[in-house]
């Protein structure tokens, strides 16, 4: 009998443990979900100038509001007591990281005029006159049965300016809402709506850039590019491997340059192809192009007049890869569309002539301590040709998953308008080789 009732005893602390843990489990998970960084989260917000005063509305999800408790009242948002809550999660969340600048100078804290919540079907913020009348317009009803997470934060800031002319530029801050953090903003002006869209934290962004701050902007972003391109440095690399004197070295890669700004800005000027299977095949031709200067490493000694006018042709090529890098960041530029491409151009040249150098200098050193200088030179080109070969047979099962483009009339008219670009550029890398074979009749590289 005691023993039976000391049994009975364990039981039933054992069942206590067990639901204590479930019950602190519970708790836990309901705390984690409930301050989860959320994994996509999207801002909408415009940018308005008017006379003395720079107007800003931001439009956040809820969810993103993390470390705050919003009342509820029946499992939904208590809308009408949920003032004091918006305000905190506004202070918290958006005004501590997000800066105005007027001519580079930082305005003072704002004003904070209007915090609301929003139906997550509310489609206000299409435009700067909706959204405006949506935040200052009356609030949401109280009897709305609305989850906060599914619920909207409207922030409306104003901030005082010295003249409607300056320069304005912001610093968001958006990017700790989430871990996939895509913002859409409009900078609306008297005259002009400009719209911006980035991903994450896109540093110091200008609405309205002068000339030089787009020209050093573009300079920067051209460089960079050229440093993280590893195909475009694996073609360089192509390029210098056989080429390692300063002569031929400058004569190639003007030639590579002047076509890819060809090409570049014809993409950026809407001249290219807006089918999707274009930039899969261009990733699939500069692959080709580095396989090809690969081969011909091995296979010859080329002249300078073939090395320039493969340069030239496949630099028309790489032109288009550099324009999809372009196409997101043009809409930094401004009123500046010429002075930025112009700029990238001579950011990715300036990278282009450091990655060259660079080469250039350590395989001069290498091949003078080894031998063989032309078993090094092949070997070095296999493994590049090999890396590149990868590359085109993954690009190409890339670019066989989209339909063949259908021969109707429109396609047609493009197919042929692109054909006679071809046969223009064709020609030109023709005739600029019969220049150069005519200028330098005997010129092998290893005679230069």
């Amino acid at each position: 009998m005691e023993n039976a009732r000391q049994y009975t005893l364990r039981g039933m602390k054992r069942a206590s443990l067990l639901a204590a843990i479930a019950a602190v489990a519970l708790v836990s998970a309901a705390w984690l979900s409930a301050h989860e960084i959320p994994r996509r989260v999207t801002v909408h917000a415009f940018v308005a100038v008017d006379q003395r005063q720079l107007s800003v509305l931001v439009r956040v999800p809820l969810a993103a509001m993390r470390d705050v408790d919003f009342p509820q009242r029946d499992g939904f948002l208590d809308i009408a007591g949920s003032e004091a809550a918006l305000h905190e999660a506004a202070a918290l969340w958006i005004l501590p990281d997000f800066e105005v600048f007027e001519d580079g100078r930082l305005l003072p804290p704002p004003r904070r005029t209007h915090v609301r919540v929003s139906l997550p079907s509310d489609r206000s913020f299409t435009s700067y006159s909706e959204a405006l009348a949506h935040v200052n317009g009356p609030p949401l009803e109280a009897s709305v049965h609305l989850p906060w997470e599914q619920a909207l934060l409207d922030v409306s800031l104003e901030y005082p300016i010295a003249s409607e002319n300056a320069s304005f530029s912001i610093r968001p801050g958006f990017q700790r809402l989430g871990v996939d953090v895509v913002t859409v903003l409009r900078f609306v002006t008297r005259d002009t709506v400009r719209g911006f869209e980035w991903r994450g934290d896109p540093g110091l962004v200008r609405l309205d850039p002068r000339w030089h701050h787009a020209a050093a902007q573009f300079v920067k972003h051209g460089f960079l590019h050229i440093l993280d391109g590893i195909d475009h440095l694996l073609f360089l690399a192509c390029l210098v491997i056989p080429l390692r004197r300063l002569r031929p070295l400058v004569l190639v890669v003007t030639m590579f340059t002047v076509a890819h700004s060809i090409t570049l800005t014809g993409a950026a000027m809407g001249l290219a192809p807006d089918a999707l299977w274009f930039p899969p095949l261009v990733e699939l031709l500069i692959a080709a192009s580095i396989v090809y200067m690969a081969i011909e490493n091995v296979v010859a000694a080329p002249s300078i007049s073939r090395r320039c006018a493969v340069a030239f042709g496949f630099g028309l090529v790489h032109g288009f890869g550099f324009a999809f890098a372009l196409q997101e960041t043009l809409q930094f530029a401004g009123a500046h569309l010429l002075t930025s491409l112009v700029s990238f151009n001579v950011g990715v040249e300036l990278g282009q002539l450091l990655v060259v150098g660079a080469l250039a200098g350590v395989l001069h050193v290498a091949f003078r301590s080894v031998a063989w200088e032309r078993t090094a030179t092949v070997v070095l080109s296999v493994l590049v040709g090999h890396t590149a070969w990868h590359w085109m047979t993954e690009r190409w099962a890339t670019l066989r998953a989209f339909e063949a483009p259908t021969l109707d009339g429109p396609a047609l008219l493009a197919l042929t308008r692109s054909a006679l670009v071809i046969l223009v550029l064709a020609a030109m890398v023709w005739l600029m080789r019969r220049m150069l074979a005519s200028r330098h009749p005997q010129s092998a590289v290893r005679d230069q």
